[in-house]
């Protein structure tokens, strides 16, 4: 498959789709975990459906529509976090159903055929084009660059909100420009993994990471780390086996997460049973 990436232009673009992809997701992904953002996530990547209904019904590019959507519901999503907190999750699966039904009803009516939705459901690595590096190259950049010269203040913020803006720190900023980049990262995955399995490409790498580090920073440089090495294992069987790339890398991903977790837990559970084995026999002495 090495001699294929460079001889086969699609090739070379889904890797350096996975690269870029494992980049964006290794930062904002640790973001959305530590913060428990994953059901709003969920939540603006369904409402983006709506934006792609939309592209396709205006004759516009579909991840434009989406692009709207998204910053829109991730908008509305911060203002519902924190208004309604006991209700959010209601209120998030409301967004989540709404934009869905939206794209459904645009779709329907768009004159001609249908178009096929299935790489933006279900996503395929293989079909990124150059325009979606480019976009993947931009964001990557605006994350990396964004996020290092932030990092003290939304590391602060991370940890406690509230205290950090007793600090003085502007959190409502903070707050939106974060959910702002969920919104594009989830849109730019969009093409990766689809819109089902996007959650777990930004959740997965940092839950993985998050099983041998709790430092902010390593946690972003293992997330980016982890999710290469799950994007060109599952690039690989994509490859071999003729099967969608989004789902095999996702498998991949979650199954990593299930055996080294097993792992750390027999480990943990061995080496609690010796001690203990040995606090005994000393007790006994």
């Amino acid at each position: 498959m090495i001699e294929a990436i460079f001889n086969y232009n699609f090739l070379r673009n889904a890797a350096l789709g996975i690269v870029l992809a494992s980049i964006i997701c290794g930062v904002v992904g640790t973001i959305i975990v530590e913060k428990n953002l994953v059901m709003m996530s969920g939540g603006i990547s369904h409402t983006a459906f709506g934006g792609i209904g939309m592209g396709y019904f205006l004759g516009i590019e579909p991840i434009i529509g989406a692009l709207i959507f998204a910053i829109g519901a991730s908008f509305s999503i911060a203002k519902i976090q924190r208004d309604f907190k006991g209700n959010a999750d209601a209120l998030i699966g409301m967004f989540w159903a709404l934009g869905m039904a939206i794209g459904i009803l645009f779709i329907s009516f768009t004159p001609g055929y249908p178009p096929d939705m299935t790489s933006y459901l279900f996503g395929d690595i293989l079909t990124i084009s150059n325009l979606d590096l480019k976009m993947m190259v931009f964001l990557a950049l605006i994350i990396i660059i964004t996020v290092g010269a932030l990092f003290n203040y939304l590391k602060a913020y991370l940890f406690d909100d509230e205290f950090s803006a007793v600090l003085g720190i502007n959190v409502l900023v903070i707050e939106y420009f974060m959910y702002f980049l969920i919104a594009c990262t989830i849109v730019v995955l969009i093409r990766v993994v689809g819109i089902i399995l996007v959650i777990a490409l930004l959740t997965v790498p940092p839950a993985v990471a998050k099983q041998f580090t709790y430092n902010l920073k390593s946690l972003m440089i293992w997330s980016v780390v982890l999710g290469i090495i799950f994007g060109f294992i599952g690039l690989f069987i994509s490859y071999e086996y003729n099967i969608a790339s989004g789902a095999s890398i996702i498998i991949v991903s979650v199954l990593s997460y299930l055996v080294i977790a097993i792992i750390k837990k027999v480990y943990y559970n061995f080496h609690k049973g010796r001690e203990t084995q040995g606090e005994l026999e000393g007790a006994k002495n």
